[in-house]
């Protein structure tokens, strides 16, 4: 299947280091972001997984849970935490999901419905497993991005995208290219003059249909 942006995620029930979890359950009435790696006690994935790990106070700051992905299985996944953790010199709290039969992968729209992990397999075999989703307390997919294996996520991105789409949800506005927190915001073209003075007070007219207020 795809998943697209508004797309209500799958709900899958799963096994994770953690137990057996449902990702709706799961995520509650919180924001919600799944990892996905190709294989566990790789590289760049483990210290990908470290600065997740060491941004759980940022996470937790936002009511935002955090969840990983990878094509190994449970027990793997506990020993690989051991060297998540001194990678990232703190605690990697968060559930991994074992997806052995790539159910997950498959439901996310990360691999074909006709993939399959040969024996002896290599991270190659499920290269496109490195993906980010955001999710709503809605249940629906809000970002995704996808990344190669030679090129390490940058969660501080994660992090300001993250921001952007709680400020939005908030506030009904828009986020303009390399927005931080603080910073203006855009007037969507949906609130007409009128309206956007009323609810946003006095802003700038860049242009006709690019207009920036404070919040």
């Amino acid at each position: 299947m795809s998943l697209r942006i508004n797309d209500t995620i799958p709900n899958l029930t799963v096994d994770t280091d953690q137990g057996t979890l449902n990702l709706h359950d799961w995520i509650g009435d919180s924001w919600a972001i799944l990892f996905s790696h190709p294989k566990d006690f790789t590289p760049v994935c483990t210290t990908e997984f470290g600065a997740v790990a060491q941004l759980s106070d940022e996470w937790a700051a936002r009511g935002t849970k955090v969840m990983g992905i990878s094509v190994d299985s449970a027990e793997e996944h506990k020993k690989w935490k051991t060297d998540i953790e001194k990678v990232a010199g703190t605690t990697a709290g968060f559930p991994i999901i074992a997806d052995e039969d790539l159910t997950v992968a498959k439901a996310f729209d990360m691999l074909p419905a006709e993939a399959y992990m040969p024996d002896g397999r290599t991270p190659a075999d499920s290269a496109t497993v490195r993906a980010v989703f955001i999710v709503g307390p809605d249940k629906q997919l809000k970002l995704s991005m996808t990344y190669p294996m030679n090129v390490g996520r940058n969660f501080a991105e994660v992090l300001r995208a993250l921001d952007g789409l709680q400020t939005a949800a908030k506030h009904s506005i828009a986020t303009p290219a390399n927005w931080n927190v603080g910073d203006d915001v855009v007037i969507p073209t949906s609130f007409n003059a009128d309206a956007a003075k009323e609810k946003f007070g006095e802003y700038n007219e860049v242009l006709p249909y690019l207009r920036m207020t404070k919040l």
